[in-house]
């Protein structure tokens, strides 16, 4: 774990400021072992009652929409982090920005000092890839080599190049609505020395994958148990409001189900639309990711069984990568450090 330090600065004109710092700035300090570092922090706090995360709060708006997540965390001392994204999925063809933005505003919970603003959208998607990858570790086969990447955007390349660095990988594929962008990030990714194909469907991608993601915007589910052969790891990272659904219900009720957190997976998760439709329950769910980062309930037995993971995206994440950040823009002397108070 790297090792907090609990003055904000040596510089003594740093310790009343505010960090901020851009996504550039953050990706020059975070690899992708960092987050997985810290996504594993949290969700070993959030399973010792050292974190706790509030239900996220939705705002909808013309064309999109506002999330807002928060959580406490006690790492050496005490952290509050606020997302607050934006999410508007025709901002690329119609207004040339990103479909989120966004920042992390993260505080010192001992004394409410503002300690860092950050761009969210390098952490949402570095932090979502990490959580995935943790989850591999105790969900897919210790052998798996072949990826299905369902959902060719900035997640998909994220999750790709995190799964990459863990796993022995002999080659992808790549499906998406749009073919142009299947073909964009194949061309892309094969700078991780491994072939990246591209599928005209989705079972086409998936059927001889031993772990599949789905990064998607989709409401109606396209991943059901034809597509998925026996011993597969599913990460579900889509579904992350409640309109949302990428996995059908008949693939998670015949799988082991693991969850990021239980009740907002019931609120806005894959799992939520399984529930409804009366396929599933609570109590089939096998457990929560930190569950098995603690080792209180145990990951993938059989070489056979197929597991899912539920990812809808907690603030415990966004707490611990945030942190990290902060820390190393510190050691760093990164970013801008301001006074936003007068």
């Amino acid at each position: 774990m790297l090792d907090i330090q609990t003055s904000r600065s040596s510089n003594p004109d740093k310790k009343l400021a505010t960090a901020v710092l851009c996504g550039s700035e953050i990706a020059t300090l975070m690899e992708p072992a960092a987050y997985l570092e810290a996504v594993e922090a949290g969700f070993r706090a959030l399973a010792r009652d050292a974190a706790m995360a509030p239900m996220p709060m939705h705002i909808p708006a013309g064309g999109g929409a506002f999330h807002a997540k928060g959580a406490l965390l006690l790492l050496d001392r005490a952290y509050v982090a606020v997302k607050v994204n934006a999410n508007f999925p025709d901002n690329p063809q119609r207004r040339g920005l990103p479909t989120i933005q966004g920042a992390v505003l993260l505080f010192d919970a001992a004394d409410g000092s503002l300690l860092a603003v950050l761009d969210s959208t390098e952490i949402t998607t570095k932090r979502t890839a990490a959580a995935t990858v943790l989850a591999a570790r105790y969900l897919a086969r210790p052998d798996s080599s072949r990826v299905a990447i369902c959902g060719c955007g900035e997640q998909g390349r994220a999750q790709l190049i995190a799964l990459a660095q863990v796993f022995r990988l002999e080659g992808a594929t790549a499906w998406d609505l749009d073919a142009m962008q299947a073909q964009t990030f194949a061309t892309e990714m094969r700078t991780l020395g491994f072939e990246v194909a591209v599928a005209n469907d989705v079972r086409q991608a998936t059927r001889d994958s031993d772990i599949i993601v789905t990064a998607t915007s989709a409401q109606t589910p396209f991943l059901d148990i034809d597509c998925v052969s026996a011993g597969t790891f599913v990460a579900a990272v889509g579904a992350d409001s409640p309109h949302k659904n990428e996995i059908a219900g008949d693939l998670l009720a015949t799988s082991k189900v693991v969850v990021d957190v239980l009740a907002q997976c019931v609120a806005m998760g894959d799992l939520r639309h399984a529930i409804e439709a009366g396929l599933m329950s609570t109590a089939d769910v096998h457990a929560e990711l930190s569950d098995l980062v603690v080792g209180r309930r145990s990951g993938r037995t059989t070489a056979e069984e197929i597991t899912v993971f539920d990812s809808t995206g907690v603030a415990i994440q966004d707490a611990a990568s945030a942190a990290w950040i902060y820390q190393r823009a510190v050691a760093a002397d990164a970013g801008r450090f301001v006074r936003l108070a007068a």
